[in-house]
């Protein structure tokens, strides 16, 4: 692998190459999250920590070697990656955490302006395909923060997401949506909205280190789904919400990739090519082994 795939460090006689995992510390991802910090380094790997959209960026110019990504820019770029099995960030029906806030009802946006999260691949193009193909509205958007669209009396959305999300969820006057929602009401299927992705360089050259990773992320997975109850406990405060509260978001968070959530996956690629012209792939790889 190239020294700009992977970070080297010296280590006395000899060279070895430590590789880069991008985590999200989002609420939604501290069942992973909060088990890998306390279970301390795995060896060969560091994490650098960021936004999706961001590590959406990274793992592309090969400044990180893996990390959890959009299933958007996943399906953009998987001739260029391979996914970590049994693992993805999805839901089946409400999320709460991927939401519109609109000032009317949804199909009464018709040409209005949507502003969108700069955070999010996945969530933006989800919301396109509600929009324009589910309920054939023409909206226009443009990346803003939800002041931008309190503000701006011709504005008659917002899209957030994660943490954002969850501390907008008691905004009064506002009419609140769950794309996860509309998505199983439309489709039948579950949404994954991130995927686990190794470089596939990263794989050739080290495959050793991503097996160890794929392992370690389980370990993590069988942890905080035992401690689900102390983890909500630890990180309720950020929103803030109630340990109760936090718990029943975090069980309507999925993390298994099972076969049923692969087929949903493939319908929002297949929604995106047929619909948007979308230069997607519409079929998902896994690492070997």
């Amino acid at each position: 692998m190239a020294g700009s795939e992977c970070a080297r460090r010296e280590i006395p006689g000899t060279m070895d190459r430590k590789c880069i995992l991008g985590m999200v510390n989002y609420i939604n991802t501290s069942h992973i999250y909060i088990p890998w910090k306390e279970m301390g380094p795995l060896e060969g790997w560091s994490v650098l920590e960021g936004y999706p959209t961001l590590l959406n960026e990274k793992l592309l110019r090969g400044e990180i070697d893996a990390g959890i990504i959009s299933s958007f820019s996943y399906g953009l770029n998987s001739d260029r990656y391979l996914l970590l099995p049994n693992l993805c960030i999805s839901a089946t029906g409400a999320v709460n955490s991927v939401t519109l806030f609109s000032k009317r009802p949804l199909n009464a946006l018709g040409s209005a302006l949507i502003y969108l999260t700069p955070q999010s691949a996945t969530s933006v193009s989800l919301l396109r395909l509600i929009l324009e193909l589910f309920y054939g509205l023409r909206p226009r958007y443009e990346t803003g923060k939800f002041r931008d669209f309190m503000q701006n009396n011709k504005a008659g959305a917002y899209l957030a997401i994660g943490d954002e999300a969850l501390r907008l969820r008691d905004q009064n006057g506002l009419f609140h949506f769950d794309l996860a929602e509309i998505w199983l009401e439309q489709t039948g299927l579950p949404f994954v909205f991130a995927v686990w992705a190794v470089r596939k360089e990263c794989w050739t050259d080290r495959a050793e280190l991503v097996l160890s990773l794929k392992q370690r992320l389980l370990q993590c997975y069988n942890v905080g789904q035992m401690e689900l109850k102390k983890i909500s406990q630890q990180v309720a405060g950020r929103i803030p919400m109630s340990p109760a509260q936090c718990l029943s978001y975090l069980k309507g968070i999925e993390l298994e990739f099972t076969a049923e959530k692969q087929r949903g996956l493939e319908r929002f690629f297949e929604l995106l090519v047929d619909a948007c012209s979308a230069p997607l792939n519409r079929h998902i790889t896994f690492i070997g082994g």
